[in-house]
């Protein structure tokens, strides 16, 4: 016996079942996924490149093999979330990547707050960041577990993880300089600098306003091996030097 009311219902069932499903995959095809996992670091050799912000030119650097670098790290979030980034990919705010100058996109970082000791790992995937002393741009995510997004600045120290150098031409090239010393005093600075000068050794003075400190900086060096060469010349009376890249 066949129930007409019944079967009506159910052929609107079925109906509906269909038009639902019609209607996700339409959306599924409209929607576009964006891919903001880091890429790998290159493979083979890394070529050196110039780019120029706020008529500042910046050379890039071949390889990270053995970089440190100590300053002021801040961070971005939702205004650049969904952008492209200096490479290409997708900045996501809530990833582990980050913002760098001079070192090869792909490259891997160690990031420590010195403020508090709290680390993390990054991949250089954007260039940045374009402030005064500001060494390095993390995430939203990054900074977070940095303890950093508050303040939104802080006092860090990266360090290159990469274990296998890539050159060009047999070496890397840039603008080096080994930091000696930092003092609240000028005259302080100003004196280690004198003495720097009087034993052969060329110095600078960069002043960092935003923690108030001059730093003494001998150099430069167009090599990264010639840098690394005074550096251990000196490690004995600085044990504490390490390299900068202007």
């Amino acid at each position: 016996m066949h129930h007409p009311a019944l079967q009506r219902r159910t052929a609107r069932i079925i109906l509906l079942l269909m038009l639902a499903a019609l209607l996700s995959l339409a959306g599924g095809c409209g929607k576009k996924v964006l891919d903001t996992s880091p890429r790998p670091a290159p493979k083979g050799p890394v070529k050196s490149h110039t780019y120029t912000i706020d008529g500042k030119s910046y050379t890039t650097m071949t390889s990270a093999h053995g970089y440190t670098e100590e300053g002021l790290a801040s961070w971005y979030g939702k205004d650049f979330h969904g952008r492209r980034t200096a490479n290409g990919e997708v900045y996501d705010m809530y990833g582990m990547t980050a913002a760098h100058k001079l070192l090869p996109f792909g490259t891997r970082l160690r990031v420590t707050n010195l403020e508090n000791g709290k680390a993390i790992n990054v991949v250089v995937n954007d260039r940045g960041p374009f402030v005064k002393d500001r060494i390095i741009d993390l995430t939203y995510t990054g900074a977070q577990r940095l303890d950093m997004v508050g303040p939104g600045i802080a006092r860090v120290r990266i360090e290159s993880l990469e274990d296998v150098p890539t050159y060009t031409n047999g070496e890397m090239s840039g603008r080096f300089y080994v930091q000696v010393g930092a003092f609240a005093k000028r005259e302080n600075a100003e004196s280690l600098s004198s003495r720097m000068k009087a034993e052969g050794k060329p110095a600078r003075l960069v002043y960092a306003d935003d923690i108030g400190f001059w730093r003494v900086q001998v150099g430069v060096y167009s090599k990264l091996s010639n840098a690394e060469a005074v550096r251990e010349s000196m490690r004995r009376e600085f044990p504490n030097s390490f390299i900068v890249a202007d």
